[in-house]
Formats: structure tokens, C-alpha cells, sequence
């Protein structure tokens, strides 16, 4: 099952060995991390920045992230992290140099 999530904001995820990564994510994610967090499934997140711009490279990554997972339940088990492809991993550094982030 595809998911239609529309992709606003920045936020940084802290796993529970300390090493972090920033993900591109909405309201919604963010939540299901910070209940996540709750859990012990990550160690944290924090929202980097809020209302991104919806340019062509948010599209291109938004796109494989709604071809590639769902959004998480609140009766979830786990946190899954959104891996990327190499050419994803350029998708999102580009949207971070666009956002000042990088």
C-alpha cells in the first residue's frame, strides 16, 4: 500500500546508540518519532525546521518515500528509518543546502 504524505518539515532523529541523521518528514512522522521516542525504539527527534518549500527536490524524494514505505501506526513496534538510495541520499542533500541545513 502506497502512502500520499506531503513532506514539510526537517527533523533530526538520534537512534539509541547516539549517531544521528536528519530526515525530511511532516507533522505526522514527527509524531510517530517523538511516540517512538517515548517508547525507546530511538533515543530522540527535534524539528530542525518547519514549512519547508515544496520544491522539485522535495517532490522526487516525497514521491520515493510514498513508493518505498507507510506511515507508521500508533500501535507501532518498532521505528523504521527511511534508508536511502544514493541518488535519494543526493535528493535530500540538495534539499537540505536549500533549506540552509547543510
Amino acid at each position: 500500500m502506497k502512502s500520499h504524505e506531503v513532506l514539510t518539515l526537517i527533523e533530526e532523529i538520534t537512534r539509541n546508540d547516539g549517531s544521528k541523521y536528519i530526515e525530511i518528514s511532516n507533522m505526522v512522522q514527527n509524531g510517530r518519532a517523538e511516540l517512538a521516542a517515548e517508547r525507546g525504539f530511538i533515543k530522540q527527534v527535534r524539528i530542525l525546521q518547519l514549512n519547508i518549500p515544496h520544491s522539485p527536490h522535495v517532490a522526487k524524494y516525497e514521491q520515493y518515500i510514498n513508493e518505498n514505505y507507510t506511515m507508521p501506526t500508533e500501535d507501532m513496534d518498532h521505528f523504521e528509518e527511511w534508508h536511502k538510495t544514493p541518488e535519494m541520499q543526493k535528493e535530500v542533500d540538495i534539499i537540505l543546502k536549500e533549506n540552509h541545513i547543510s
